[in-house]
């Protein structure tokens, strides 16, 4: 660990005033032969997700994107460009992809942990090969979306069962970012997939386009947007009621695993966006609905399980080859993840397993509360 930390320093000049500051911060693991340290949070400087592989090779962390909460003043005050690119933003799984040298390309979660399942789906879904032998630095930034993720689930026109959507490249040890525009014309001609891009236009301009493309996604149900600086530095983010209300019957329906900031961020969200969309009394009116319903719908289907005797969590799919797929269920619970499997099977060369997340602190302490437990506020 000590090699990652001096490694790091000597490369990327942290804040950190010796390697020792770093070193007790990273976490190391080893997955698929590779020795890994990862940063799990922002540290001295560098961002989350950093790692080093085989003490050698460079990974940063994908940048925070803050986000707005209002359109009108914030895109102006945010962008010096003269431009603002806007593409969706989707709703899956991040991952970094880098081939550390030797052909075989390794995909990192965004605290930095190398997936092996990711990992292999990435080598299996994209063709990888003649991207990084013409660009050996690079490092891919994508979305894992679909259906049938270990991670999250979205359902996507086109997408059955998961695929991946490259939304940026970026030099895998400075961090520095292709621009936008040299980035979607790399990626098209290695046949690397990508979201949407809704168009470029002058700051001023952006808000009212914005609110278009918020319109449509919301009535598709789709996650939101993303703003970029035309060199891809500068980035801002602006997602959907649509998703605001998923979010919070997402956490509703697991009431205990989540904290308060993760259902008051999300009512923020809709306040904001509720009054810069100007709802008139009625319109008002229909999102405070369906947000309560969000919130309280789930919770009580949650209080039901319980009482029935019901499995409570998240499901999930993991469909490919079988000794990834085992090696992702060991992964989720080497972080102390209690796995049910409610289905295991083979569909031809593929290992196809349906399982659940167990909320347990929602289980236990809502079976506490039906029991006659009290609650303290």
């Amino acid at each position: 660990m000590g090699n990652a930390a001096e490694t790091l320093y000597d490369r990327l000049d942290p804040d950190a005033t010796d390697p020792a500051d770093l070193a007790e911060h990273l976490e190391r693991h080893d997955r698929l032969g590779r020795g890994c340290a990862a940063l799990p949070d922002a540290r001295h400087g560098l961002e989350r997700g950093t790692v080093v592989v085989d003490g050698e090779t460079v990974v940063r962390g994908y940048p925070s994107v803050p986000r707005a909460l209002v359109l009108d003043p914030t895109v102006a005050e945010h962008f010096d460009a003269g431009r603002v690119a806007v593409e969706e933003k989707l709703n899956g799984f991040n991952v970094r992809i880098v081939d550390p040298g030797d052909g075989d390309p390794l995909a990192f979660t965004r605290s930095g942990y190398l997936c092996p399942y990711t990992t292999d789906r990435a080598r299996t879904l994209l063709d990888l090969g003649a991207f990084f032998a013409g660009h050996p630095d690079a490092m891919v930034c994508a979305e894992l979306i679909g259906p049938e993720t270990p991670y999250t689930t979205h359902d996507y026109e086109g997408v059955d069962s998961h695929a991946f959507r490259v939304f940026d490249v970026r030099d895998r040890a400075t961090g520095e970012p292709l621009p936008v525009d040299r980035r979607r014309e790399r990626c098209a001609s290695y046949g690397l997939p990508q979201p949407r891009l809704f168009g470029e236009w002058e700051p001023e301009s952006v808000p009212g386009h914005v609110r278009e493309a918020i319109e449509e996604l919301d009535e598709r149900g789709r996650e939101g947007v993303v703003m970029k600086s035309p060199d891809g530095t500068t980035m801002l983010k602006y997602t959907t009621e649509a998703h605001h209300h998923a979010e919070l019957a997402y956490a509703a329906g697991t009431p205990f695993e989540r904290g308060r900031d993760f259902l008051f961020s999300r009512v923020m969200r809709e306040a904001f966006q509720a009054y810069e969309f100007d709802e008139d009394g009625g319109r008002l009116r229909e999102r405070a609905r369906d947000l309560g319903e969000s919130l309280l719908l789930p919770f009580v289907e949650t209080i039901r399980e319980v009482a029935a005797d019901e499995g409570v969590g998240d499901e999930h799919v993991a469909r490919g080859d079988p000794e990834h797929v085992g090696a992702l269920l060991d992964h989720l619970r080497s972080f102390g993840v209690e796995l049910d499997v409610l289905a295991d099977e083979r569909e031809g060369d593929e290992r196809v397993v349906r399982f659940r997340k167990v909320a347990e602190s929602t289980r236990d302490r809502t079976r506490h509360y039906l029991d006659g437990g009290t609650y303290d506020e």
